[in-house]
């Protein structure tokens, strides 16, 4: 017998139909003998229109409002989902973030866990009940207010919980069978991968892979909770993340050789970059421009720094960042230009980031090269280049940005023989 936790995402509880089928899932778990901790997110868009809804009432609305609005969404479905596996037979309880013992910060909006404190899900637990946890919330503990997690946030809850209980495993449904080689909606015929090491999904996650996000992964790691990925509309084995050996692998050979060189392509369309056209190139210009930014709150993710012009004794700085920070950045710099002594901004949000990972290719040659040449031949211009251990980014055009990934898809022969992979419903989250 194993304690499971399952997070079940917005489209697999988009409607009553969808609630009978989760709550059949986790019957059937339970009644195998496992015990079992559900975690849920809001129903469908719900978590949307309530954000279109507060906009309606006031264009700006209060945080502390809004996190108390947002998080009806899943006290919603937790309920809907209790009464569901009631009706099938089996005892089950919704908790609250709070209720859970979700311990967070004071931020609104993108709240960070600092503790768990599951007590009454462990009773429940006990007394052969299933616990339903509502994803994406918590309460910081100076104001007892409530607060959410932000963006993937049941994710990141049932990762916590899992560690906090020592669940077996944490079981992250949501619309694809899978992490697979690249986001199925752009290449039907992407791979599936059975297993995938934390390092490989972080490094997927922050370059933009939609299905699981990178906190939720930070946390994961962090705790060696073993995330298995899986879609909530199929039977279909997912895909295992953790850093434990294969079992089905010989251990007495070097598993290592068994490793494929990259694990997948992933790409972001979220980003734009801005570059700050004439700073002078003398020591400290470099450090004031990332000093104004951070004081903002932006996070940066590449930076280009441009050959200074001998005559002029100026250079170009570019990077890139999250575009819902672009015009906060932009404000930013240009309060500070006279002291800076830059010359102008230029910003630009038509861009796409393609990424390319695999923990093989630290030890491959010609990884970089082979890139290269595919974007090369699908007539790709690359505008920027970042690299780590186990991956290479580049920035190109937002509308290059499908055939970027197709063409690197192809060229790393990651594309499958088999049928193509099945989107079942919309974004999963």
């Amino acid at each position: 017998m194993a304690l499971i936790v399952q997070k079940y995402g917005g489209s697999s509880v988009a409607d009553a139909t969808s609630i009978k089928r989760v709550a059949k899932r986790v019957t059937e778990a339970k009644k195998a003998g496992h015990d079992v901790v559900v975690v849920v997110s809001a129903m469908g868009d719900t978590t949307d229109e309530l954000i279109d809804l507060a906009q309606q009432v006031t264009p700006l609305p209060p945080q502390r409002e809004m996190d108390i609005l947002l998080t009806a969404g899943e006290r919603i479905s937790m309920s809907l989902l209790a009464m569901a596996i009631n009706n099938l037979g089996v005892e089950a309880k919704s908790f609250t973030g709070q209720q859970a013992g979700v311990i967070t910060d004071e931020v609104y909006g993108k709240a960070r866990i600092i503790d768990v404190s599951p007590s009454r899900i462990r009773d429940t637990v006990a007394r052969g009940e299933v616990a339903i946890v509502a994803g994406f919330q918590g309460v910081n503990p100076s104001t007892n207010d409530v607060t959410t997690l932000g963006r993937g946030g049941s994710d990141t809850t049932a990762v916590a919980l899992a560690a906090s209980l020592k669940a077996d495993v944490c079981e992250i449904y949501t619309d694809v069978d899978g992490v697979f080689t690249a986001d199925p909606r752009i290449v039907p015929n992407a791979r599936k991968l059975d297993r995938i090491s934390y390092d490989e999904m972080l490094e997927m996650a922050a370059s933009g892979a939609k299905v699981l996000m990178l906190r939720c992964v930070e946390y994961a790691r962090r705790y060696e909770v073993p995330v298995h990925v899986r879609s909530s509309f199929s039977t279909h084995t997912g895909t295992l993340v953790t850093n434990e050996p294969d079992p089905d692998l010989d251990s007495e050979k070097d598993t290592t050789m068994e490793q494929p060189i990259i694990a997948g392509v992933a790409h972001d369309r979220s980003e734009a970059k801005i570059t700050v056209v004439g700073v002078p190139d003398v020591p400290g210009k470099a450090a004031r421009i990332f000093e104004v930014v951070a004081a903002a709150g932006v996070n940066l993710d590449m930076i280009v720094q441009n050959v200074s012009a001998a005559a002029t004794g100026l250079t170009d700085i570019s990077f890139t960042l999250p575009a819902t920070d672009g015009a906060t950045a932009t404000q930013a710099l240009t309060a500070h230009q006279p002291d800076i002594g830059f010359q102008s901004l230029q910003y630009d949000d038509a861009i796409g980031k393609l990424s390319l990972i695999g923990a093989g290719m630290k030890s491959h040659p010609g990884v970089s090269a082979r890139l290269f040449a595919a974007l090369s031949e699908a007539g790709i211009n690359i505008e920027m280049i970042s690299t780590s251990e186990i991956r290479i980014s580049v920035v190109t055009r937002a509308d290059s940005l499908d055939d970027a990934v197709r063409a690197v898809h192809t060229a790393f022969e990651l594309d499958s023989e088999q049928d193509e992979a099945v989107v079942y419903g919309g974004t999963g989250r």
